[in-house]
């Protein structure tokens, strides 16, 4: 695990929530933390030059862009794990692809944009030998989505379902072509400089005034989740990341799906559909340091919701983890390259 002091670890776990959308927002999280706005930038440099910050940007909504994803369990031969894994990774749809500790040992998410039929696409990877079964698992229902990684140790959450869900407007939303060129600015990594929404603004031939208020109109409809940091998970020391899978009584799982979000510790809550040789419905994903960890984690869990049959799937292996670039993409296609003898 990377070394860092409390204020990096106190400034990182504001910041994946909560970034000023001002003129000079470092200068703001300077004021929060009693320091200087240069040594914030000096230390949020340093984080991305050691590859715990990814990311600065706008994080956006998927399904509002009216992109269709789903997640997408395989088995594959384990010989061919690796070349499968890195011909799926060639799909600009993809964006998180893992090995799990299953008999379904790949799982990826694949997203396309409007117009793109997600079964077709997913179809193009029947090409790849080793494939020996494919199940697609969309949300259903959406019940949680947004990782914050506690980063300072005496200020963690009680395992207890205590947060409260955002509310947001439910206004439908068709993304004209000056929409689409908001996101393609503002889904780019920002810059660590003292007035770094300038740019962007300039970019989009518009005011800063403008572009903070059209971020805030995007959030409170949901199209922009947040602007936010995005941290790397391992590198920080969260390495147990575990899928936790539960068999929920179909009558329960609207309760169950939401009490599951309202932990802080649940990044994502989705119910999915069911397969007869996967009966599990309802996915969280929680993040720890330790499979201990997450297996106490998920045993308090479990004494909150009441759901008995339920299990874990750890990540073993991170085959690819980036975001997908909206309105941006290039057609895909996949031609199994045959070895030269």
């Amino acid at each position: 695990m990377t070394s860092m002091d409390e204020l990096d670890k106190e400034i990182l776990n504001e910041i994946q929530w909560t970034f000023p959308l001002v003129t000079r927002p470092f200068d703001a999280i300077a004021k929060k933390f009693n320091t200087s706005p240069e040594t914030v930038k000096e230390r949020l440099n340093a984080l991305k030059k050691i590859g715990v910050l990814r990311q600065l940007s706008a994080i956006f909504d998927t399904r509002k862009l009216g992109y269709t994803s789903s997640l997408v369990a395989m088995e594959i031969e384990p010989d061919k794990l690796e070349y499968v894994a890195s011909q799926i990774n060639r799909h600009p749809g993809v964006s998180h692809n893992y090995e799990r500790d299953h008999e379904f040992n790949l799982w990826f998410t694949l997203a396309v944009p409007p117009g793109s039929d997600l079964k077709q696409e997913l179809d193009k990877f029947n090409v790849l030998k080793g494939i020996k079964k494919v199940r697609m698992l969309p949300t259903l229902q959406l019940f949680k989505i947004g990782v914050k990684l506690d980063m300072v140790d005496d200020k963690k959450h009680a395992v207890a379902p205590t947060e409260q869900k955002k509310e947001i407007q439910n206004i439908k939303f068709v993304p004209t072509e000056e929409d689409k060129q908001f996101v393609r600015e503002l889904q780019k990594d920002m810059e660590i400089i003292d007035e770094p929404f300038v740019k962007s603004a300039n970019n989009l031939g518009i005011t800063e005034e403008q572009l903070f208020e059209k971020m805030k109109y995007y959030e409170s409809i949901g199209v922009m989740r947040r602007f936010a940091a995005i941290l790397r998970h391992r590198q920080v020391g969260f390495t147990a990341n575990g899928m936790i899978v539960w068999k929920v009584p179909n009558d329960k799982i609207a309760e169950v799906g939401s009490k599951l979000g309202a932990f802080p510790q649940v990044s994502h809550c989705y119910e999915r559909p069911t397969y007869s040789d996967w009966p599990y419905n309802v996915f969280s994903m929680i993040h720890c340091k330790t499979h201990h960890e997450a297996q106490e984690m998920a045993k308090t869990i479990q004494n909150q919701i009441h759901v008995d049959d339920y299990r874990i799937l750890f990540s073993s292996r991170e085959f690819k983890k980036t975001r997908v670039e909206y309105f941006v993409e290039n057609e895909f296609n996949l031609e199994e390259t045959i070895p030269v003898s």
